[in-house]
Formats: C-alpha cells, sequence, structure tokens
C-alpha cells in the first residue's frame, strides 16, 4: 500500500482540535487495513514530522434509520491518534 493511499482524511472536530493544542496529538481516518508503523511512516513522509506514538480505533458498521421504513448502513472505518515530538507541529491543522 502507497504511503498517501493510508490516510483518508484529517478529523477536525472539537476534541481533536483541543488534543492537538495540549498534547500535540493529530487525529485522522485511515485505511482499514494501515498498521501502526504504516500509519506512522505515512504521517513522517506526508507532513515532515516526528511521530512518537500512534494509536488507533476501531469503529465498527452500524445500521442506522430515518423515518420508519428506512434502514442505512454506516460502513466501518479506522481512526488513528497520532502523537508528535516536542516542536512538531502540522500546518494543515493551524487556523482551523
Amino acid at each position: 500500500m502507497h504511503v498517501y493511499q493510508i490516510l483518508k482524511r484529517p478529523v477536525v472536530t472539537e476534541k481533536s482540535t483541543a488534543q492537538a493544542e495540549a498534547a500535540n496529538q493529530y487525529t485522522f481516518e485511515v485505511d482499514l487495513r494501515a498498521n501502526k508503523i504504516q500509519i506512522k511512516d505515512a504521517v513522517e513522509t506526508a507532513f515532515n514530522v516526528s511521530v512518537t506514538g500512534v494509536r488507533i480505533v476501531h469503529i465498527p458498521a452500524k445500521k442506522g434509520r430515518y423515518g420508519r421504513l428506512s434502514v442505512t448502513k454506516k460502513p466501518a472505518h479506522k481512526k488513528a491518534v497520532v502523537t508528535l515530538a516536542r516542536g512538531n507541529t502540522i500546518q494543515f491543522f493551524e487556523g482551523v
């Protein structure tokens, strides 16, 4: 798997923004097949920073509904919380 296929999109929420400011941790949605080593290499290559830790959260597929009879399916996805070394930041998240 290529390095740029691993990171799908950044997760920008109130909690992830607070983590970025307080603990220098950034959250990304990643490919379901990616492991911690691949995620670390992808972040270091894409943003030219040094990564000290990676935590992974698997979000399972869920059924949802809207209305009385309509049933939808939300797909499974994977999130990674990446901790950077002191002094490193990702400029993509600045000013959001």
